[in-house]
C-alpha cells in the first residue's frame, strides 16, 4: 500500500462514524485504480517500444534499399566507363542514361560522358542537347569546363567556325595536338613527353598517354613504362598503370608484374589488379587472391575474380579457406559473377550459421524463380528464426510479394507473420496492396 493510500485511510478512519464508508472497501477501489493506472501504463510503453521498433526496421530498410540503389548507379558508372575504354559508344550511352536520370552524385558526369559517346557515335546535335542539359540541370558541376572544351570539339567536327579569342589556351593544345595526331603521331611524341613532364591538365595528360599507349613505338612504350613505375610523375601513374592493362601486349603485362611485386602503395597495386582484369590476366589476379597479406588487397583480387567470372577457381578458394571473412568476400564475388547455384549450395549447407545468413542475403538481389523456389525451400524446412527472418528479408529485396503472402497466410508463429506482414506494407505493389486492404476488411 502506498503512503498516499495510507494517508486516506488515515483521514477516513478519523472521520465522523456516520454514513462512513468502510474503511477497506476504500482500500480496494483505491488499490484497483493505481492498478488500472499501472497497466495502461505498461501497455503504452509496450505501444511505444512496438512503434520504435517498428519505426528502426522501416528506417533499416530504406538505408538498405537505398545502398542498393547507390551499388547499382555505381555498377551502371562502371560499366558505361568500361565500355567507353573499349569503344563501345552505344552501350557507354545506354549505361550513363541510365545514371543521368537518377540524383546520383554522379549524375552530372554520367551527363558528360553521354554527350562524349553520342559525339563519338557521329550524333553532335545529340551531344549538343546532352552538353546544354547538362549546363541547364547542373550550373555548379565541376563537369562544365569539360564539357565546353568538348562542346567547342563538337562543333567544330561540325564544321562550325570557331573563334580563338575566345577558346582557353589549353583547349587550343588539345585541339592542335589531334590534328598532329591524325597526321603524324611520330612526330607528336616528343611534344607529348613535354606535355607529360611539364605541368599539363589533367585532360592533355589523360590524352597524351592515351595516345602513346596506343603507339607501337619503342620510344612511346618506355614512355609510359617509365609513368607506370612512377619514376616521372606519380600524380599520373594509376592512369599509365591502367593504358597498359588496356593496350599492352605480353611485354605490358610484365611490367605490371614487376609494378605489383615492387609497390608498397595499395592504390597502385589495386590499379594493377584492374588492368589486369582489362587485360584478362586471371591467373596473376588469382595468385593475388590466394597468396596477398593485405586483407584489403586480397579482397580487391577475390572481388575482380568475380568481375572477371572466375566461378569455379572462386569456388575452389571458398572450399579451402578456413577464414570467415574471407570466404564472405569470396561469396560476394560468387554473387558478382552471377553464380547463383553455388550461392544457394551454401545457403542450404554451410555449417556456418553467419555464413549461411551471409548466403542467403545475397539471393535477394538475384530476384527470379530460381533463387525465388530456393528461398522458399529453405524457409519451410527451417526452424531457426534467425535463418527464416533473412528469407523473409531476401524476398522483400527481390520483390517476391506472392512469397511474403504466402507466408503471411499460413505462418503460426505471430512474430514472422507480422515481419511478412511488414515487407509487404513496404512494397507498394498490387498484389501486396490487395493483400493488406484484405487483411483491414477482416
Amino acid at each position: 500500500m502506498t503512503f498516499g493510500i495510507v494517508m486516506i485511510v488515515a483521514s477516513l478512519a478519523a472521520a465522523p462514524p456516520p454514513d462512513r464508508v468502510p474503511v477497506a472497501s476504500l482500500v480496494a477501489l483505491l488499490e484497483d485504480d493505481a492498478q488500472e493506472r499501472e497497466e495502461e501504463h505498461r501497455a503504452r510503453e509496450e505501444e511505444r517500444r512496438a512503434r520504435e521498433e517498428e519505426r528502426k526496421e522501416r528506417a533499416e530498410e530504406q538505408e538498405e534499399r537505398a545502398q542498393k540503389q547507390r551499388e547499382r548507379e555505381e555498377e551502371l558508372y562502371e560499366r558505361g566507363t568500361e565500355a567507353l575504354d573499349e569503344g563501345a559508344w552505344d552501350e557507354a550511352e545506354r549505361a550513363f542514361d541510365e545514371v543521368a536520370r537518377t540524383d546520383s552524385r554522379r549524375a552530372d558526369a554520367a551527363l558528360y560522358w553521354k554527350a562524349y559517346a553520342a559525339a563519338k557515335r557521329g550524333q553532335r546535335a545529340e551531344a549538343l542537347a546532352i552538353l546544354e542539359q547538362l549546363r541547364s540541370a547542373h550550373p555548379q558541376s565541376r563537369w562544365l569546363k569539360e564539357a565546353k572544351a568538348l562542346e567547342l570539339e563538337v562543333r567544330q567536327q561540325s564544321g562550325q567556325p570557331t573563334n580563338p579569342e575566345g577558346v582557353a589556351d589549353e583547349d587550343l593544345k588539345l585541339m592542335a595536338l589531334n590534328g598532329l595526331l591524325n597526321t603524324d603521331p611520330e612526330r607528336a611524341l616528343p611534344m607529348l613527353e613535354r606535355f607529360l613532364e611539364g605541368q599539363p591538365s589533367r585532360k592533355l595528360q589523360d590524352r597524351a598517354l592515351f595516345v602513346l599507349s596506343q603507339s607501337s613505338s619503342p620510344k612511346a612504350r618506355g614512355i609510359v613504362e617509365r609513368i607506370a613505375r612512377g619514376e616521372s610523375r606519380p600524380d599520373v601513374q594509376r592512369k599509365a598503370i591502367h593504358y597498359l592493362g588496356l593496350f599492352g601486349g605480353k611485354e605490358s603485362r610484365q611490367t605490371l608484374s614487376q609494378i605489383y611485386a615492387a609497390s608498397t602503395d595499395t592504390s597502385v597495386k589495386k590499379a594493377v589488379l584492374r588492368a589486369f582484369m582489362v587485360s584478362g590476366e586471371k591467373d596473376r589476379v588469382l595468385e593475388a587472391a590466394r597468396s596477398e597479406k593485405d586483407a584489403d588487397l586480397r579482397r580487391s583480387a577475390i572481388q575482380t575474380l568475380g568481375v572477371m567470372g572466375a566461378q569455379a577457381e572462386l569456388w575452389a578458394m571458398y572450399q579451402a579457406e578456413p577464414s570467415r571473412e574471407v570466404k564472405e568476400a569470396v561469396l560476394q564475388a560468387l554473387a558478382v559473377g552471377g553464380d547463383i547455384d553455388r550461392i544457394v549450395e551454401v545457403a542450404k549447407t554451410e555449417k556456418d550459421g553467419e555464413l549461411r545468413l551471409a548466403a542467403i542475403h545475397k539471393l535477394g538481389p538475384f530476384g527470379g524463380k530460381n533463387a525465388a523456389a530456393s528461398l522458399i525451400e529453405i524457409y519451410k524446412a527451417e526452424s531457426d528464426r534467425r535463418v527464416r527472418e533473412a528469407v523473409l528479408q531476401a524476398l522483400f529485396i527481390s520483390g517476391n510479394a506472392r512469397a511474403l503472402i504466402e507466408v503471411a497466410r499460413s505462418e503460426k508463429d505471430p512474430e514472422l507473420k507480422k515481419r511478412a506482414v511488414s515487407h509487404l506494407s513496404h512494397m507498394g505493389s498490387k498484389e501486396a496492396t490487395d493483400f493488406l486492404l484484405e487483411i483491414l476488411e477482416k
